[in-house]
């Protein structure tokens, strides 16, 4: 298999009216380039969902097939670090290159699905609020019909980590420096945060997606399709993170992880049991060189 989900370092129209008294944004998509997903300011995005109701304990819906996790595409930041002392965080934007990487995730994504030969497949999206991952989705987005994206929800707890505000480059070289001391995991920037906080909200975060799991969020009314697909697109250490939580990694095995390229994927696929492996899709080799040791691999096989 081509490494393409992987790149380590060391380091048809649709408009859904607004709901009232909610200001409400949208986001270009879908293969049809007129078309849109609103996204409340709640955020949820407008989307007919099944209602939130409990399902019966032996009619609970099944659960996604995968949750794939997407990095945003490279930023200004990423080429130019300057960019942080003038431009606020949240409002960074994706380059060129960075939107051509995202819809070329978008259409490996696609590739990935279709291989299932299901006729009733469907995306779920979830987007940190940063302008750099709005764009990214709006890019991947573009690979699927609006008939396959089942809906959409923007959601703070999967921004960046906190640097602090404006970033003065030469303070944040000498920062970065006495985290490889103090330890990567623990070590909280000024008026920022630490990955430890960011691991508090990305908790915060997996309780509500296991609840979404298990009252049917993502099916369609009336549905109860086996063959939709989560993809969350956030950041590198915000997505290294959420694997940590999800499978219980310790510290010591999270510092041991590279970040994914601008672009990059790792994808988490229903096994046996209903249990999600990165196996299902990666190699042990591409697992190995993103960080996994032969403990976290072994944890992997089911």
């Amino acid at each position: 298999m081509a490494i393409h989900s992987l790149t380590t370092y060391p380091a048809s129209s649709l408009l859904l009216p607004p709901r009232k008294l909610i200001k409400s944004s949208f986001i270009q998509c879908c293969k049809t380039q007129n078309e849109s997903i609103e996204l409340s300011t709640n955020g949820k995005a407008s989307f007919p969902e099944k209602s939130l109701q409990k399902q019966p304990s032996n009619n609970r819906p099944p659960r996604p097939r995968r949750i794939i996790l997407v990095r945003h595409g490279q930023s200004q930041g990423n080429v130019d670090e300057s960019v942080y002392t003038r431009i606020a965080d949240p409002k960074i934007a994706l380059t060129e290159k960075g939107k051509a990487q995202a819809e070329e995730c978008g259409k490996r994504i696609r590739e990935m699905i279709e291989k299932d030969e299901a006729d009733d497949w469907k995306v779920y999206f979830y987007v940190s609020p940063y302008k750099r991952t709005r764009e990214t989705l709006q890019n991947l987005a573009r690979a699927f019909e609006r008939s396959r994206i089942a809906g959409m929800r923007e959601e703070p707890r999967l921004r960046e980590q906190d640097f602090g505000n404006f970033q003065d480059r030469e303070r944040m070289r000498a920062e970065k420096a006495i985290r490889m001391l103090y330890g990567r995991f623990f070590f909280r920037f000024p008026n920022g945060e630490s990955a430890a906080d960011v691991y508090d909200r990305v908790t915060g975060f997996r309780e509500t997606l296991r609840a979404d799991i298990d009252i049917g969020r993502f099916q369609p009314p009336g549905e109860q399709s086996p063959n939709m697909n989560l993809v969350i697109v956030s950041h590198g250490l915000t997505l290294r993170v959420f694997l940590m939580r999800w499978y219980k990694w310790t510290v010591e095995q999270y510092e041991k992880l590279h970040n994914f390229g601008n672009g990059g994927m790792v994808v988490m696929e229903r096994g046996f049991g209903g249990r999600y492996s990165l196996l299902m899709h990666h190699t042990e080799e591409e697992l190995k060189e993103f960080g996994l040791t032969d403990e976290m691999l072994m944890d992997q096989e089911w």
